[in-house]
């Protein structure tokens, strides 16, 4: 069951240009946020649909039902980026978490929107077992996007970059873990073109890296202050 999507465009003139979408299915109403990138970005992602490394236009962060049990997250999403008018090539994620609860922040033209689902936590090096198949979508999704160019090794630099910048966010706002078993990162950043510079370091201490883990610690720490979902809207910092 279906009905007529609705869209909220966020009044702002910089970019990301982030829209929160709604849908329904089985009868509840979910939420995603929207960024309709555009050409022109190289993205790196782990995300279940378009992760690694390539030209995406669009990022997808959807949220899904608690006990979600699909089976084909990325063809989920997929059907869900062309419902919303999405086409080409581009990044999928998931959340149980009520989207419209996200953090934002900014620095130095960097930008990093995030959602944190928080009920699943703990810590990386835990002495449980992994498990075999997606688990469940809890999550805390970070996007950021670099209005500069990066090299492959920059760009993976920089997803290291935004973990860090996490669990510093995480831990300020009072949560004792690193993170869920389901976290996802998605990093942007232009395509070289015009002779303009790629940068091959994006490390906390580069000056894009530090502009980065900036936006996304101001970002998830917005976020998790409201991961219970009481404050729904939108941070800046």
């Amino acid at each position: 069951m279906s009905a007529p999507i609705r869209l909220y465009d966020e009044p702002t003139s910089r970019s990301p240009a982030v829209r929160v979408v709604s849908r329904i299915e089985e009868d509840e109403e979910l939420h995603a946020l929207l960024w309709c990138a555009g050409p022109g970005w190289r993205m790196v992602s782990s995300a279940v649909l378009g992760g690694g490394i390539g030209e995406r236009s669009w990022v997808l962060n959807a949220q899904v039902s608690h006990g979600y049990r699909r089976s084909d997250p990325h063809r989920h999403l997929a059907e869900l980026a062309g419902r919303y008018g999405m086409a080409g090539p581009g990044v999928g994620l998931m959340t149980a978490a009520d989207v419209r609860g996200y953090g934002r922040a900014r620095d130095g033209g960097v930008e990093a929107f995030t959602t944190a689902g928080l009920g699943v936590r703990g810590w990386a090096a835990s002495t449980a077992d992994g498990e075999i198949g997606p688990p469940e979508p809890g999550t805390v999704n970070i996007v950021v996007a670099v209005p500069v160019a990066l090299s492959d090794a920059a760009l993976v630099n920089a997803v290291a970059t935004a973990t860090e910048a996490k669990v510093q966010a995480l831990l300020q706002a009072g949560y004792d873990c690193s993170g869920t078993p389901t976290d996802a990162v998605c990093v942007a950043a232009r395509v070289p073109a015009g002779g303009a510079p790629v940068y091959d370091f994006a490390g906390p201490r580069s000056v894009w890296g530090a502009r980065l883990a900036r936006a996304v610690h101001g970002a998830v720490l917005a976020a998790a202050e409201r991961a219970d979902g009481s404050v729904p809207g939108v941070a800046l910092r």
